[in-house]
């Protein structure tokens, strides 16, 4: 039976070319959201399934670190739909990198992708979720917080300021009827991922787990639905982890 929880949501996806993001565009779609799928390259292929599956989508190229880009994107779909639903916080970057090589540029590369973008898509859209007294936001955090594994300082910097940012926000905005939440998968078999950490890395990581598969793109989708739907009314403030255990 089609699931109508998301019928007619206006649905904006970062980080929507491919990975998690694209999956995350595919099941909202499915479900009768209309999506606006935003990644820093323009993403075709996103569109193309969508429609090629008779669903409504738009297609943006933006950059989310950058404030100008993002106020751009606000104000397309305030002028194209009036209102924003669900916001998905997806976009990121992903590398392995000795704290003592690492370089400036990099560090703030990073946090400006993975942490600063989720403040200035919310800066863009919260006030069309707060005028109508509802929306869902959701954004993407990582398991590897709690993790050992060296090279990620800056990686878990950004991952934990995004918890604390999902966290005092969802204290914000509640009143409005607009909820805040983080999923936080373990290491996926995705492109930026795989490349990153190769593939005997990532079974190594399997086996730490108690699911002893390495995740892929559906295995946070189901969390993400249920997030950004009705049902999740009194949800806030909480992060999700996706993990495999």
């Amino acid at each position: 039976m089609f699931d109508r929880s998301h019928q007619d949501r206006i649905a904006v996806v970062t980080g929507a070319g491919r990975g998690i993001g694209q999956a995350v565009c595919c099941a909202l779609a499915e479900r009768g959201a209309r999506v606006v799928a935003v990644d820093r390259d323009e993403p075709d292929e996103t569109v193309a399934l969508l429609e090629d599956a008779g669903r409504p989508v738009t297609g943006l190229c933006a950059d989310v670190s950058e404030p100008e880009q993002t106020e751009e994107v606000g104000e397309y779909v305030q002028a194209s739909f009036g209102r924003c639903d669900i916001l998905v916080n997806n976009a990121g970057l992903d590398s392995l990198i000795d704290s003592g090589e690492l370089q400036y540029a990099t560090w703030r590369r990073v946090l400006a992708v993975n942490l600063v973008s989720q403040f200035l898509m919310v800066k863009a859209l919260l006030p069309l979720m707060k005028s109508q007294c509802w929306g869902r936001i959701v954004s993407l955090t990582s398991n590897s917080v709690g993790s050992t594994m060296p090279g990620l300082t800056h990686h878990m910097a950004s991952k934990l300021g995004g918890i604390g940012f999902t966290r005092a926000l969802a204290n914000e905005v509640a009143g409005f009827g607009v909820t805040v939440n983080a999923v936080g998968p373990r290491l996926s078999r995705i492109p930026g991922v795989v490349s990153a950490m190769g593939p005997e890395l990532l079974d190594q990581v399997a086996q730490l787990q108690a699911i002893k598969h390495i995740g892929d793109t559906g295995d946070v989708v189901g969390t993400m639905l249920f997030l950004t739907s009705e049902e999740a009314a009194f949800v806030t403030g909480q992060t999700f982890m996706t993990d495999g255990g």
